[in-house]
């Protein structure tokens, strides 16, 4: 067992963030799914990476608040996540940045970019190739929980299946995907 690394003790209800055993195994499972679902809302991958050290930051101080009789880790996360976005989206409308004359360029900074219109809709295209490799339920599982952001209650309710259902089709298409080799039929071999 690992030495907690939290201030406070962790009672039962722990989430076990407060260990480096049970934050390196939430890093390795979660990190991935919370980045992309930072960026999707952000758009930057710089602000993304901020608000998933923000969730990071916030479930490990919240460590032994996690309620397992509420939902997994990582639904637990992904509740965090919601609320540093939404805090973060709030704060960029109320302070927007300011901008002098110095400041203004020509737009060929890097930084400032969006991604390109191709490169969306070749991402889009390997999303779409991705899921169609998966059987029925577990594709649509994936895109409720996943990608519209449903609860797996919520997903479980409309199918009339067992909530655990919905999570272990979310789980074994999330494992096959990891397996798949990543490309989209007419761009080419992606690399990411």
């Amino acid at each position: 067992m690992s030495v907690p690394i939290h201030p406070q003790m962790c009672g039962p209800r722990c989430a076990r963030l407060c260990t480096d055993a049970g934050l390196t195994a939430v890093l390795a499972a979660e990190q991935g799914l919370l980045h992309w679902r930072a960026f999707q809302r952000l758009g930057d991958i710089g602000l993304a990476e901020h608000a998933v050290q923000e969730t990071l930051l916030r479930a490990w101080r919240a460590c032994a608040t996690y309620d397992p009789m509420r939902g997994s880790v990582r639904t637990w996360l992904q509740s965090i996540e919601r609320n540093v976005l939404t805090d973060g989206l709030r704060m960029r409308a109320v302070r927007p940045s300011e901008t002098g004359w110095d400041d203004v360029s020509d737009g060929s900074d890097s930084r400032l970019a969006r991604p390109d219109f191709a490169d969306s809709v070749a991402d889009g295209l390997l999303v779409d190739e991705l899921l169609a490799r998966l059987p029925g339920p577990q594709r649509h599982a994936v895109v409720q929980v996943i990608l519209r952001d449903r609860a797996y209650q919520d997903v479980a309710a409309d199918l009339g299946v067992p909530v655990g259902t919905v999570k272990t089709r979310v789980h074994y298409a999330l494992q096959s995907l990891r397996r798949s080799p990543v490309h989209a039929g007419a761009t080419g071999t992606r690399h990411r």
